[in-house]
């Protein structure tokens, strides 16, 4: 079956599936959990939407400069902090010789009121040391009139990141307000789940001013990808440390299996990479500042050859303080 048949089926649920980071929250398929969880029945009070978070792996690369020590990215239970984060994508979806369509996600800004709390102990080996980072949703804003409109209803919904002490996020909670629109609440759903992996954990060794780590971890978004994200601790200062990340995506496979038996596209190009910094005070759930930017092109084939989808793709996620 040629590809123009499925795209023309599938429209911007091609692009959703390629996002690197928005998939499972907002997949378009007809089937599958996320997609069932996000999105309630019409009339249906907002649920609570669990996302768990894929494991990563740690691997130091070189200690740095002495004095060395672990690193511990644990603030103390009923610590507070005001904190923005800002997300958007660019992207550009182009079939054979048809005329470039902009899927572009708009710039948000969501500013948040922080608090940590224990974790919940539902799972007792996984929550110990473990913290949950509670975050409420302030006056969200965005350039977009019509998302800008449905944002102003999502005012005080709420998230929960679940933090082990090395900084890892291992799971992901949204609680939307009651009169939050389906748009907004996709719009912050994708900002979470693009900035939890964004996320630096530490190593569990001692480390000084010019280490360097590596962080895997697989991200499924359509694609299942394996990610890197190779960091560098360019300074420290007390407990504030700013570290440079790089970081870069590949495909676990050649061949991209589409929702719905929809077929499958051969994966012909495939790159994703970007850089950034992040400031981190240990005293604070959050980055208190930094900003990393991820993009590349994507170019995919039906089996025959016949059609061809080609993708150009930037997420942006910025972390700062009112």
């Amino acid at each position: 079956m040629p590809l123009k048949s499925k795209a023309s089926r599938s429209g911007s649920c091609l692009v959703a599936m390629t996002l690197s980071l928005a998939t499972l929250i907002t997949a378009c398929g007809s089937d599958g959990n996320a997609d069932e969880a996000a999105t309630p029945p019409s009339g249906a009070a907002p649920s609570e939407v669990t996302v768990p978070i894929s494991a990563a792996q740690v691997d130091v690369v070189s200690d740095g400069a002495e004095p060395r020590e672990i690193v511990r990215h644990q603030p103390p239970v009923d610590a507070t902090q005001d904190s923005i984060l800002t997300t958007s994508s660019q992207v550009s979806q182009q079939i054979d010789g048809q005329p470039p369509q902009d899927f572009s996600s708009p710039e948000l800004t969501l500013p948040l009121s922080v608090r940590v709390a224990d974790a919940d102990g539902s799972d007792q080996e996984a929550a110990t040391d473990s913290r949950t980072i509670e975050l409420v949703l302030g006056d969200a804003d965005t350039p977009d009139g019509t998302l800008d409109g449905a944002l102003s209803h999502s005012e005080g919904s709420g998230v929960d990141l679940t933090v082990g002490p090395n900084g890892a996020v291992t799971a992901l909670r949204l609680q939307p307000a009651a009169d939050a629109p389906d748009i907004a609440r996709s719009a912050i759903e994708q900002a979470f789940y693009q900035a939890v992996y964004r996320a630096l954990p530490f190593p569990e060794t001692p480390i000084g001013v010019g280490a360097q780590w590596t962080v895997r971890q697989q991200v499924t978004s359509g694609i299942t990808l394996d990610q890197t994200t190779t960091a560098t601790l360019r300074a420290r200062e007390g407990n504030r440390l700013t570290i440079d990340i790089a970081i870069d995506q590949k495909p676990q496979s050649d061949v991209w299996m589409l929702d719905g038996e929809a077929g499958s596209l051969n994966i012909d190009q495939y790159t994703m990479s970007g850089n950034g910094s992040m400031t981190v005070d240990l005293d604070k759930p959050l980055p208190v500042d930094g900003s990393v930017s991820v993009g590349g092109d994507q170019h995919y084939s039906d089996p025959d050859g016949t059609t061809r989808l080609m993708q150009s793709i930037t997420n942006n996620v910025e972390w700062g303080t009112p």
